[in-house]
C-alpha cells in the first residue's frame, strides 16, 4: 500500500485522499459500475486491448458509457509512471461507475466517474486450496458475464473460503454445475481430457481462462467447454484456476481433501507455457 501515491480519476491525477468522490455516485450507494484488473510489467499494462473489449461489453450491459481505450491507455500510463512501476510489476484497477445518481435504482446523468488505480499485485503460492461454498451462482441472471462492483458476495464467499483453512471459494450454479471462483476461473482433468465450465454455466469470460483456451489450441491441447457436475470437481486427476493475477495456479486440495497427487503434468506445461507467452506478447 506504500507505493499507492497517486490515482486517476475523472482526467486527473492525485492522491487517494483528495479523489473527491461524491457520496451520491451510484457505484458507492448501490453498486452499479464495473471494473477490470490488469498486470502491469516494466511500465505497461498486459493485454490491455481484451481487458478494454470486456470492460465496454460489461458499461454496455450496466448502460455506462465506457471511455475511449486511448483515454484509457493514458490514466494507465500515467498512474504507472507517477508511481514508478517501470522496474517492477503492479496491479491496475480500472472502475467505471455511474457517477452522481439519485438515491435509489435510477440512474443519475451527470456522467461517469473513472478511476485507475495501482498497487503491488497478490504473491500466491504454489498451489490453492479451494473451498465449495453452500450457495450459487445464478446462470440467468441480470450480471452474468459482467464484471460489476457490486461483489459482495464475493467477499462474503471469501472471508468463508479462508475461514475454512482455503485460499479460492468456489461456486456452482442453480443447476448444480460447477461455474467458477469468487475471482478466478477453473479447468480440470476428467478421464484424461481437460475440461472448463463453459460461459453458460454463469462464469465470467476470463481474460486468463481465453488465453489458456488459445494456448491449448496452439499446444495442440483439446479442451472440452461443457457443463461439469459441481461433484466432478473433488473426483478431478487434476485442476488449476486461471485469473489476471494468478495466471495459472494448480488446485492443491478441494475442502481439505488433496486433490491427485499434487500439481499435473498438464497442469505444469500450461503454467510455464502461458508464462513464457506473457513474456513474450505485451497485448496478444
Amino acid at each position: 500500500m506504500e507505493r499507492e501515491t497517486s490515482i486517476w480519476i475523472n482526467g486527473r491525477l492525485c492522491i487517494p485522499e483528495q479523489a473527491g468522490i461524491s457520496p451520491f455516485d451510484h457505484g458507492l450507494t448501490v453498486g452499479n459500475g464495473v471494473f477490470e484488473t490488469l498486470i502491469a510489467r516494466a511500465g505497461t499494462a498486459y493485454a490491455l486491448t481484451r481487458h478494454y473489449k470486456r470492460l465496454c461489453h460489461s458499461a454496455e450491459v450496466m448502460g455506462l458509457a465506457p471511455p475511449t481505450l486511448e483515454v484509457l491507455r493514458g490514466a494507465i500510463g500515467a498512474v504507472l509512471e507517477a508511481n514508478d512501476w517501470a522496474g517492477t510489476a503492479a496491479r491496475v484497477r480500472i472502475t467505471l461507475t455511474g457517477g452522481e445518481a439519485p438515491l435509489s435504482s435510477d440512474r443519475g446523468g451527470k456522467g461517469e466517474t473513472l478511476i485507475v488505480a495501482s498497487m503491488v499485485p497478490p504473491v500466491y503460492g504454489e498451489t490453492v486450496d479451494v473451498a465449495i461454498m453452500p450457495f450459487t451462482r445464478n446462470e440467468t441472471g441480470a450480471l452474468v458475464g459482467v464484471k460489476s462492483t457490486s461483489y459482495a458476495e464475493n467477499v462474503i464467499a471469501l472471508a468463508l473460503a479462508k475461514k475454512e483453512g482455503a485460499g479460492e471459494a468456489i461456486f456452482g450454479n442453480t443447476q448444480h454445475q460447477l461455474c467458477e471462483g469468487s475471482g478466478s476461473n477453473v479447468f480440470l482433468v476428467l478421464d484424461d481430457h481437460l475440461v472448463t465450465p463453459p460461459l453458460s454455466s454463469g462464469c465470467l469470460a476470463g481474460v486468463t481462462r481465453a488465453l489458456v483456451l488459445e494456448l491449448c489450441a496452439r499446444e495442440g491441447i483439446p479442451v472440452d467447454r461443457k457443463p461439469v457436475p459441481l461433484t466432478a470437481l473433488a473426483g478431478a486427476e487434476e485442476g488449476f484456476l486461471t485469473s489476471t493475477t494468478r495466471e495459472v495456479q494448480p488446485i492443491g486440495s478441494v475442502d481439505g481433501v488433496p486433490l491427485g497427487e499434487g500439481p499435473g503434468e498438464l497442469t505444469m506445461q500450461l503454467r510455464t507455457a502461458f508464462r513464457e507467452w506473457a513474456a513474450r506478447e505485451v497485448d496478444p
